[in-house]
């Protein structure tokens, strides 16, 4: 065969899964805004968008050709209605998952142009999404709406053409025209010319189609469906939607909602053993409500195990049995299960600890009320009480003993109860923040390293350390998360405010700092870096915490201190 062989592309479907509260949004609004906002964007796609393929003029120039002449829809498709899932990091409330479903296509006004696509440009488009979406998802108003932004876009690429057509996917073929074909079945994947017969041998393997006329190719971040156009006209929409497409989707979803989990698990369990600020009883609430969320998952596989044993359409079952191989659901549920069960026996090891302390207690107090038996302190109060009623010149004093011995009771009644309710005292972590302005406008925030609140904007500040007074725990916090030394100019305030942190009871004072020196920024310690934010820009974004709150103090006192 001497013409080059290539496939023409056709259009795309792409997934993005999602958990949403839908009581504080609208996710059909959402699919609209989403939809206008990467319209717009892919229409004036800049060189920083684009950075990945900067090396390349040519690549550069048809990329931003197709984002302006994109078609893109978008809609909302839910998966699990009721699914209450709370975000240990941000401390947030979601009550449903699914997925947001693109249809894309380039070119449509143009459709020979569609023959200048290769897999290579198409996976520029959905990296860019990608970012948006993060963005997009990181504001304050969108702060209920819980995107994978971790993983790829899923991409779909349908194909109904072929240059020579009229092919047979024989085995025999599959492999004739494996560096073609190998380029489309693993968009996100490298399209270096070089690569190695045995890689490309590895991309064209598992055709899920039983049909000489189609190739059928389900990966984890992308797939590839070929239809010959009479069987892409009467059978893309009423099977291949419904059997393919919606149950990578679906699966796909229940694989971010595992990892959802999985990381909440990871968060609870280190925030296990920080008894000063965590309820062992809330703790255990959580740790049922993701046994709750793990058992709907379970459920939605149970389905599909259903689907396998009693369903007779090979294909679709051979499409089921590829996704939940692909997706590892099996071994990242059984992960799941593990953890759960060293949970459980680490909350027994820690419900032991407080009951063998309360036991403590109460046998110090047994001791003690033996000590006053064995003084006779009691059988005294009783005969002082029986001679204190009767008349006589000793009436007096004989009152002033009872009181006095009445005294020295309620005290140790006092210090019982002190004791008894220490844990209490111990259970609220006291912690620091800092506001910085840098006297051109702008503010100075760290993106968080770690849970809770990962990856969000944040004030500089963290835990005070034993023996350390709140003047130097913020001073010594800034330098480690930014490098920088400051000087504390006042006060803002002490915000203890219930649920201001998920981890439990903490309770932070925070400090209007100016700074002293050279501004050589560098994020360290528990900040993955350092950002100069301009007060005009806060607005829309969303901030860790009840950091909004204090900035918006920090800015009201020095407004008052101006006006002096």
């Amino acid at each position: 065969m001497t013409e080059e062989f290539k496939f023409i592309y056709e259009k795309e479907i792409w997934y993005v899964s999602a958990i949403i509260n839908t009581i504080n949004l609208s996710c059909s609004d959402k699919a609209c805004e989403i939809a206008e906002l990467l319209t717009q964007r892919f229409s004036n796609l800049t060189d920083d968008d684009l950075k990945k393929i900067a090396w390349n003029p040519e690549s550069l120039k048809k990329v931003r050709e197709m984002g302006k002449n994109i078609s893109l829809s978008c809609n909302w498709a839910t998966f699990i209605e009721y699914f209450p899932y709370h975000d240990e990091n941000t401390d947030l409330k979601f009550n449903s998952l699914g997925f947001f479903e693109f249809e894309v296509e380039y070119f449509k006004e143009f459709p020979k142009k569609k023959e200048s696509i290769d897999p290579s440009l198409i996976q520029q488009i959905p990296t860019v999404a990608l970012e948006i979406l993060k963005e997009y998802s990181n504001t304050a108003v969108n702060k209920y709406l819980f995107i994978d932004s971790e993983s790829p876009i899923y991409v779909f690429i349908m194909s109904k053409e072929s240059h020579p057509s009229n092919i047979e996917w024989s085995e025999e073929n599959i492999k004739l025209h494996k560096k073609v074909l190998g380029n489309w079945t693993e968009v996100y994947s490298g399209q270096w010319p070089d690569y190695s017969e045995a890689l490309y041998d590895r991309r064209v393997r598992h055709n899920l189609s039983n049909r000489l006329s189609e190739l059928h190719y389900i990966r984890r971040n992308s797939g590839f469906i070929y239809m010959a156009e009479d069987n892409y006209k009467k059978f893309f929409s009423s099977y291949m939607m419904q059997f393919v497409l919606k149950p990578t989707a679906q699966v796909r979803s229940m694989l971010f909602a595992l990892i959802a989990i999985n990381e909440s698990l990871d968060m609870l369990f280190v925030r296990q053993y920080h008894q000063s600020v965590t309820d062992l009883k809330v703790m255990e609430e959580k740790i049922n409500n993701l046994k709750y969320l793990r058992g709907m998952i379970q459920t939605e596989m149970s389905l599909i195990y259903n689907e396998l044993d009693y369903n007779r359409r090979q294909h679709y079952t051979s499409v089921l049995e590829h996704l939940i191989t692909q997706f590892r659901l099996t071994e990242i549920l059984n992960r799941i299960n593990n953890k759960f069960e060293i949970f459980y026996d680490s909350m027994q090891i820690l419900y032991q600890k407080k009951s063998e302390e309360s036991q403590s207690s109460v046998q110090r107090g047994m001791n003690l009320l033996n000590w006053l038996f064995g003084f006779g302190i009691l059988a005294d109060l009783g005969q002082v009480l029986a001679i204190a009623v009767e008349a006589g010149p000793s009436q007096l004093f004989n009152y002033s003993v009872f009181f006095a011995i009445n005294a020295f009771l309620l005290a140790l009644l006092i210090y019982f109860v002190a004791i008894k309710f220490r844990p209490m005292k111990l259970a609220v972590g006291k912690t620091v923040d800092a506001v910085i302005f840098d006297g051109k406008g702008n503010v100075v925030l760290v993106r968080r390293r770690h849970p809770p609140f990962k990856g969000q904007l944040a004030l500089p500040g963290g835990f005070i350390e034993e023996g350390e007074t709140s003047n130097d725990a913020v001073i010594r916090e800034i330098k480690e998360e930014t490098n920088l030394d400051v000087k504390i100019e006042k006060m803002i305030g002490i915000y203890d405010k219930l649920g201001r942190d998920p981890r439990g009871r903490v309770h932070s004072t925070a400090f209007l700092c100016s700074i002293i020196g050279e501004m050589n920024l560098h994020g360290g310690s528990d900040a993955e870096q350092v950002e100069l934010v301009p007060i005009n820009q806060l607005e829309n974004k969303d901030l860790a915490f009840d950091h909004e709150v204090i900035l918006r103090d920090a800015l009201n006192l020095i407004q008052k201190n101006t006006k002096r």
